[in-house]
C-alpha cells in the first residue's frame, strides 16, 4: 500500500474564507488551530471483481424491443418479443370516436371502419434495416393484470394469455423496404426523420368473444363503443372490457433488432362535415401509461461460458452479464476507525480490443450504476433513484475510455456501520454485504425551469444491445482495480 501524509492548511483555508461569518477578528487564530486538528491521508487498495450471469431482469421500459439478431461477439442469437396494451384518455368517453350521425363509413346498413391496424413506432434498430423480418401479433384472451413486477422471462403465450380463438396476423417487414417507392416509403415515416413505422393490418373478419362478427377489428371497436361508450372511460376499462392488448412476437428472419417507442392501435373511418366528406382515424396508444412488456431470449449456455472468464469481466444487455465488486472495506477502515473517510475514488477501465463489426452492432453501455448486490431487484422494483450512498451512476468517458465514481465513500461508511451494528454473524448471514454490481442503465432525465439543471427522475435497466469488458476478473492478468482513499485523520 502506498501512503501519504499532507497537511490540511490549505484545505481548511479554503472553508474558512467561504465562511459567512462577518467577525474577522478571529479568522488567524481559528485558521491555525483548526489546520493543527488532523492531516490529510491518502492509500489505496486493490479491488476484486467477477462477471455473474443477470438471467432476467425487471420488463420495465420507456421502450420495447422487437426482432432477432446475432451477437457478433458470441456468434449467440438475441430475440425480442413484446406486450403493450392501450390507453384512453381519463373521463373523455364522449368524444373517442366522431358523432355517430355523421360517420358515413357503412357495412351491412350499420357503421363501420374503413381499415384498421396496429403502428408500431421504431425510436432507433440494431442490425441492417433491409433484412426480412416476420412477426405474428396476438389478441390477448385477458389483460396482463397490474400490481405485478414482470421480468424479462415473462411469456404470455407459455402464461396462458392468448386468446385460443382470437386474431392472429402474421407480417413479413423491415424497416427500410426495398419494394416500395421513395414517395410511398416516406409515408411510413413520422414526421421526425429518425422514427420509422411497422404496419399490422387488422381487416379481417373480426369474431367477439360473444360470437358476434365484424368485417375488421376497427369496425368491432367502434360498434361496441356506440353500445358501451362507458367502457372507453378510462385505460382500465378499456383493456378490461374492449381490448386486453396484443402481444407481438418474433417468429422469423435474423439481423434486426428495433426499439419501440409506441404501439398505436388505429381505427380510419370516412365522416360527413360541413357537406365535406373526411377520412378521420382514432388511435389508443400502448405508452408508459399502460402496461408494456419486453420478452428477451439469451442464448444461457453462451452467457453462463462466458460469466465464467477470468481474466476480465463483462457488461452485456439485455438481459445478459453484470460485473460483481467486492470493496475492501475491513482494510479501508482498519486503524482509520476513528477518522473520517472523505474520498473514496474507484475507476473501471473499459477494454477496447472490439472488431469492426462488433463495435457497429453492440455499442458500449453509456450509464453504469452501482448499487449493493442484495438490492439488485428491489432498486427497480420500488422505483429508486441513485442517493450517491448507498447508490451511484458513472457514465463513459470516452476520452479516457472508463467509468469513474468519484467518491463513493458514503457506501463504504454504510457497509462498515452495518457490519459494526448487526453482530457477530453478521457477515455469515449477509455474505453480500460487502458486494456491488454494476449494471448498464438507461436514465430519464427532468429539467429544473427556474435554474435550466437536468437531473435524474427514473433508472431503468438497459434493454437495448450492448457490449463490453472491463479490466478486472478473479484472475486479472493486468494492472489491478483499486480504489482510492483519501482520510480526515485526526491528530
Amino acid at each position: 500500500m502506498m501512503r501519504k501524509m499532507l497537511l490540511a492548511g490549505i484545505v481548511i483555508s479554503m472553508v474558512a474564507i467561504s465562511s459567512c461569518d462577518e467577525d474577522t477578528g478571529n479568522i488567524g487564530k481559528s485558521l491555525t488551530d483548526t489546520a493543527d486538528l488532523f492531516t490529510i491521508v491518502t492509500d489505496t487498495f486493490k479491488v476484486t471483481s467477477r462477471s455473474i450471469v443477470a438471467d432476467r431482469i425487471l420488463s420495465r421500459s420507456s421502450y420495447c424491443y422487437l426482432g432477432r439478431i446475432k451477437d457478433p461477439e458470441t456468434s449467440a442469437y438475441i430475440t425480442g418479443d413484446y406486450m403493450t396494451q392501450f390507453s384512453t384518455l381519463e373521463n373523455n368517453s364522449d368524444n373517442v370516436f366522431y358523432d355517430k350521425d355523421n360517420i358515413i363509413s357503412k357495412d351491412g346498413g350499420e357503421i363501420a371502419a374503413d381499415s384498421c391496424g396496429l403502428s408500431i413506432v421504431v425510436n432507433s434498430y440494431t442490425g441492417d434495416s433491409l433484412a426480412a423480418m416476420k412477426l405474428t401479433a396476438f389478441e390477448l384472451d385477458q389483460p396482463v393484470e397490474e400490481g405485478k413486477n414482470y421480468y424479462t422471462d415473462f411469456d404470455p403465450e407459455k402464461e396462458g394469455y392468448i386468446r385460443k380463438d382470437g386474431l392472429r396476423q402474421k407480417l413479413v417487414y423491415s424497416i427500410i423496404s426495398l419494394q416500395l417507392s421513395d414517395s410511398i416509403r416516406n409515408k411510413y415515416k413520422t414526421t421526425s426523420s429518425q422514427y420509422y413505422t411497422i404496419w399490422i393490418p387488422l381487416k379481417k373478419t373480426y369474431k367477439d368473444k360473444e360470437g358476434k362478427e365484424y368485417n375488421n377489428y376497427g369496425t368491432y371497436l367502434m360498434r361496441k363503443y356506440f353500445e358501451h361508450p362507458e367502457y372507453y372511460k378510462n385505460s382500465y376499462s378499456f383493456i378490461h372490457n374492449i381490448c386486453p392488448g396484443f402481444y407481438i412476437k418474433t417468429t422469423d428472419g435474423l439481423g434486426l433488432m428495433s426499439e419501440i417507442v409506441d404501439t398505436r392501435l388505429v381505427t380510419y373511418y370516412s365522416i360527413k362535415q360541413n357537406d365535406k366528406e373526411l377520412h378521420v382515424s382514432t388511435e389508443f396508444h400502448g405508452t408508459e401509461e399502460v402496461l408494456q412488456t419486453t420478452r428477451i431470449l439469451n442464448n444461457q449456455e453462451v452467457i453462463d461460458e462466458l460469466a465464467e472468464e477470468e481474466e476480465w469481466t463483462y457488461l452485456k444487455t439485455p438481459a445478459g452479464i453484470f460485473t460483481e465488486v467486492t470493496l475492501p472495506v475491513d482494510d479501508i477502515k482498519k486503524g482509520h476507525e476513528q477518522d473520517t473517510l472523505a474520498s473514496a475514488k474507484i475507476v473501471f477501465h473499459k477494454m477496447n480490443d472490439k472488431n469492426k463489426l462488433s463495435s457497429q452492432l453492440l455499442k458500449d453501455p453509456t450509464y453504469l450504476l452501482m448499487i449493493q448486490k442484495d438490492s439488485l431487484y428491489s432498486f427497480f422494483e420500488n422505483h429508486h433513484i441513485p442517493n450517491n450512498i448507498s447508490s451511484y451512476i458513472a457514465t463513459l468517458s470516452t476520452k479516457y475510455n472508463s467509468y469513474t465514481y468519484t467518491n463513493i465513500s458514503g457506501l463504504i461508511n454504510l457497509m462498515y456501520r452495518n457490519k459494526q451494528e448487526g453482530g457477530a454473524n453478521y457477515t455469515t448471514e449477509h455474505p453480500n454485504w460487502n458486494k456491488v454490481v454494476l449494471i448498464p442503465v438507461k436514465t430519464t432525465l427532468t429539467s429544473t425551469s427556474s435554474t435550466g439543471t437536468a437531473t435524474i427522475s427514473a433508472v431503468n435497466n438497459e434493454m437495448s444491445i450492448t457490449s463490453t469488458r472491463l479490466v478486472g476478473g478473479t484472475k486479472n492478468p493486468r494492472e489491478p482495480v483499486v480504489i482510492s482513499i483519501i482520510y480526515n485523520k485526526t491528530k
